[in-house]
């Protein structure tokens, strides 16, 4: 993968699908495919919330929540109140969710978030915070079932416990671990200064300024 296909600003490297609606890495297609059909015999509807996202569009999250118009949330998925947060808080609160434009594991098509389309109604709106998947919640039967086969079909879960500092737990998250291994061995501090460098991004410098700390604690970790 080329630098451009590593920070999301092209998509050589992605093929996409029309039906269920997603886009990954052809490899990583055939091994979601196969993973939705083991699933599917234990009644489970697994399908794409989110695959591969490009990276005006996580310039376009991370702005819209920096600046208040998307909603920030605390590890437990509460609402926080971006008015009482000063910059370097809000970055934090950003970055247990979502990560920096160009620092996507999203970009490099071996990530695919998951729902159970079986466990909800159509007109259900799907949040991906933890009350959907603990004890009573609507996909806590999916990833019962994920914890078991995932690892059978090549997925692994880069976000499955908290350290203090860094991502916040997402099991929604998989991620093709034959692919993304080998995109982080290549996925160097100087490629990411690089586009924060030349990135229209809220809070820039501030960020310039923390980001080795944010290369080791949100990517490399």
């Amino acid at each position: 993968m080329n630098e451009l296909e590593l920070t999301g600003k092209a998509r050589t490297h992605i093929t996409q699908i029309e039906s269920p609606r997603f886009a990954a890495q052809s490899e990583v297609v055939k091994a979601f495919f196969q993973l939705q059909k083991a699933a599917l015999k234990e009644g489970i509807d697994l399908q794409p919330f989110s695959s591969f996202r490009n990276y005006k569009t996580q310039v376009r999250i991370w702005n819209k929540k920096f600046s208040g118009q998307k909603p920030l949330y605390d590890i437990r998925g509460k609402e926080r109140d971006n008015a009482s947060l000063s910059e370097n808080e809000i970055i934090d609160a950003i970055l247990g969710w979502s990560a920096l434009p160009g620092a996507s594991r999203h970009h490099w098509g071996t990530e695919i978030d998951v729902i159970d389309a079986a466990a909800i109604e159509k007109d259900y709106r799907v949040k991906l915070l933890p009350e959907e998947t603990e004890n009573e919640g609507v996909f806590a039967r999916l990833h019962d079932w994920l914890n078991e086969n995932i690892q059978t079909y090549g997925f692994f879960r880069p976000y499955q416990e908290y350290q203090e500092g860094h991502m916040y737990p997402e099991p929604w998250h998989l991620s093709y671990a034959p692919l993304s291994h080998q995109v982080m061995k290549i996925f160097t501090y100087e490629i990411v200064e690089r586009t924060i460098q030349k990135s229209d991004i809220l809070g820039k410098e501030l960020v310039l300024d923390r980001l080795e700390k944010i290369y080791q604690n949100h990517i490399l970790l």
